[in-house]
Formats: C-alpha cells, structure tokens, sequence
C-alpha cells in the first residue's frame, strides 16, 4: 500500500489537501477468502465532527476501522485521508498523515513494559526532534489533558483501573496534537459513571481542540450525548449517516430495532446531549 518517495514535500506538510474532507470512502470492498464483510461502501466523515459508527455483530466496524488506518487492504474501492489515496500514498505521505492522527484502540495497546509516561511519549521520540525533556514535559501535559493524575505516569499498564488505562491510551493517542481521533469503544468496561465523564471528556477535548473524530461504539448513551452524526453499517454498506434524532425515524428493520427496540433509547428517555458544538 505504501509507495516508494517520489516526492520531496517536508513531512509536516507532505502535499496533503488542506481543504479535503479528513476520511473518504468510496466503493470499498472487504473480504475475507470468500466472505464478503463490505461491498460498495461510501462514507464521508466532515471536519470537525463526531461521528459514531455502529452495527451489529459481524458488520465490519473493526475491518472498516483497520482499512481506514491502513492495517488492511481493500480488496476493492478507495480510501482517502486528508485528500490522498492511501493506494498511492508515498513513505513520506504516509509519515504526514500519521502525525494528523491519534488512535485509541479498545484494549488500550499500551506497551506494558513501559510506564504511562514512556507510553505517552513513544509516539514523540519517533515522530519529532524534540529533546527527551521538552517529550517529557508534552507527555506530562497530555497525561493531565486525559484527566490522570501526574503520578499515573510513573505507573505501568498493569498498575492501573480500566478506565485509568483507557485516559492512558487517550493521552497517547493525543501526543502528536491530532487533528483527527480515532476510538474503539471507548467506553467498553466503564461503568455508567465513568462512561459519562469519558463522554465528557471526549467532548470537550474535540470542542477545545477542534478535533475530528471517527468513533466505532455500542454505547447508546455516547452516541446521544456527544456525536453529531452516527453511520450506521448493515447489509455490507453504510446504510444511513444521520444524526440519532433522524435515525430514530428510519424504516429499515436494524436500525428501528437498534435505536427503538427494548434496550433502545426512545427520544423522551435519552440522556442530554452534553453541550453545543
């Protein structure tokens, strides 16, 4: 997937389309041997959103994330970040790109042989010229920007709660100033409480660091309080990308059940959206 450098554009920069939408997809398809996991499958994710992605078990929330970041390639289509299509991306492009991202994968994907703070600062030792104490001092910055304590960052992965290494993972995938987040399953694990403040803080970070953010959830609650959209996978496609308010009007049999059905969340019962963005 990655080209050979035919260009000279400076890493920072790397040719990239400024005004582009920051996630294209167009006619992807993803398989597996002969199972089919998407087919012709088109979504646009605007800058500067939250956009939540649901669907049932087997739908490809997961295969779409990795095609998305480049974990897996599309046996069909074309995927764009930032403008550039990651079939044609060069090494440098590639480099230019990561550094506009962050990614918060569900388990967290800490390294658990490093504390929080080596953790937060891996992705500044490889991407950046900065000093060990200017690194030390962002990731410091980074681990009190995720809502840990200062001293969570002498701690290894294993010495933390679920949700402690969920901010964990929060503040790596913030080290490099992102413009675009990408969370799987945020709040996965958390109880009711802590899912709410991992809302709030997701909602705020985005609101004050003009964040876009891709968010694979099941969690209704989440998709109510802080996205303003939600893509709905079903039938090997994005069937619909709406806000939960028009979704809760759709005819189609997932999406009513999902969002109406005896664990839905019917509009009078729905937790308050957090904020205005």
């Amino acid at each position: 997937m990655i080209a050979e450098d035919e260009d000279s554009e400076g890493a920072d920069a790397g040719g990239l389309d400024e005004q582009a939408p920051p996630i294209e997809v167009r006619g992807l398809m993803s398989a597996f041997g002969d199972n089919v996991i998407h087919e012709n499958l088109d979504l646009t994710v605007k800058r500067g959103e939250v956009l939540g992605v649901v669907g049932g078990s087997g739908a490809g929330k997961s295969v779409l994330l990795n095609t998305v970041i480049g974990l897996k390639i599309p046996e069909g289509g074309l995927v764009r970040l930032f403008g550039q299509d990651l079939e044609h991306a060069t090494r440098r492009k590639w480099k230019a790109i990561e550094r506009r991202w962050g990614i918060m994968f569900q388990q967290g994907a800490l390294f658990s042989n490093l504390t929080v703070r080596e953790n937060v600062a891996a992705p500044l030792f490889e991407h950046t010229n900065l000093s060990k104490a200017e690194i030390l001092e962002l990731a410091d910055l980074k681990i009190g920007m995720s809502g840990l304590p200062l001293t969570a960052g002498l701690l290894k992965p294993a010495e933390l709660s679920g949700g402690m290494r969920k901010r964990a993972g929060l503040a790596r995938a913030l080290a490099l100033d992102p413009e675009l987040l990408f969370l799987d399953e945020p709040t996965a694990g958390l109880d009711p409480i802590g899912a709410a403040a991992f809302d709030e803080l997701i909602h705020d970070l985005s609101d004050s660091l003009d964040l876009t953010v891709f968010m694979i959830t099941h969690d209704l609650d989440t998709l109510y309080a802080i996205t303003d959209r939600v893509a709905v996978l079903a039938d090997k496609k994005v069937v619909a990308v709406a806000p939960v308010e028009e979704l809760e009007k759709s005819d189609h049999p997932w999406i009513k059940e999902y969002f109406l059905g005896p664990r839905g969340r019917a509009a009078d019962r729905a937790p308050a959206r957090i904020g205005h963005r």
